[in-house]
């Protein structure tokens, strides 16, 4: 079974047509998969179809689509959403310590990383 952990910018494309959307559909569309996404992102999500109404990219009134698109697929089991413990946030902050100087390794892209390999 293939596994993913999408972070913020990866499972809104899947909610609202953007650029790469084809191909985080096309991991949806996979038969024999597990999609996670931290409880950290899942309020992330949310808030981004909100910043999309402010940017004027999603109108106020269709902005309650994607979000209730979402809460079905949780509840649904299509999505997975991986509860972050103390542990996964104080080794994140250490993955940060040792590559933030030399790669672009930002606090919620080390989540993922972290989650992965607790998983």
């Amino acid at each position: 079974m293939a596994q993913y952990f999408f972070d913020t910018s990866a499972i809104v494309k899947y909610y609202h047509r953007e650029a790469r959307s084809p191909a985080v559909e096309s991991i949806f569309a996979q038969a024999d998969r597990k999609i996670r996404i931290s409880s950290l992102g899942f309020l992330e999500i949310q808030s981004a179809f909100a910043m999309k109404v402010r940017s004027g990219t999603l109108a106020r009134d269709a902005a309650g689509m994607p979000r209730a698109r979402l809460l079905l697929d949780v509840a649904a089991g299509e999505i997975e959403i991986y509860k972050m413990t103390d542990l996964h946030f104080v080794t994140a902050q250490r993955l940060i310590g040792q590559h933030a100087f030399a790669s672009r390794l930002r606090t919620l892209d080390a989540l993922p990383r972290i989650a992965i390999d607790f998983g």
